[in-house]
């Protein structure tokens, strides 16, 4: 079980630092709702996930995982438990994984361009706007 490093100030850094992104995406439209609307979309269906993970954990780990979960906050990191911790192994296949995971948020400024284009020349229509 790997608790240092990120995981000693979250359970659940990738998940955090997703919702960051994704409130990054909802900024490229230009809009503070876009910002809090991705970020909370993201943020909910994350919680299903960690919800369910936590449940499977707790049964898989038992209680050295428990103590982990007293200690370390599930989603808002806490900068003061920051702790090293042992850096496991590095394994390239799975860092290309996670670099293609994250290039839907490369792909998403395009796209918005191009709804936006499609839409100042009346080719898409506008269906609500965001404030």
């Amino acid at each position: 079980m790997v608790t240092g490093g990120p995981y000693s100030i979250t359970r659940n850094p990738l998940y955090v630092f997703s919702t960051v992104a994704a409130a990054g995406v909802g900024a490229q439209i230009g809009s503070f709702s876009g910002i809090v609307l991705f970020a909370l979309l993201c943020a909910g269906a994350f919680h299903i996930v960690i919800l369910r993970e936590e449940k499977f954990l707790k049964q898989a780990l038992g209680a050295p995982y428990e103590a982990y979960l007293a200690r370390v906050p599930r989603f808002f990191p806490k900068p003061s438990l920051y702790q090293e911790g042992d850096t496991g192994s590095f394994k390239p296949r799975l860092l290309l994984n996670t670099l293609l995971d994250g290039l839907v948020f490369l792909v998403a400024l395009p796209a918005f361009e191009l709804i936006d284009g499609a839409q100042q020349s009346g080719v898409l229509p506008v269906w609500f706007r965001l404030p």
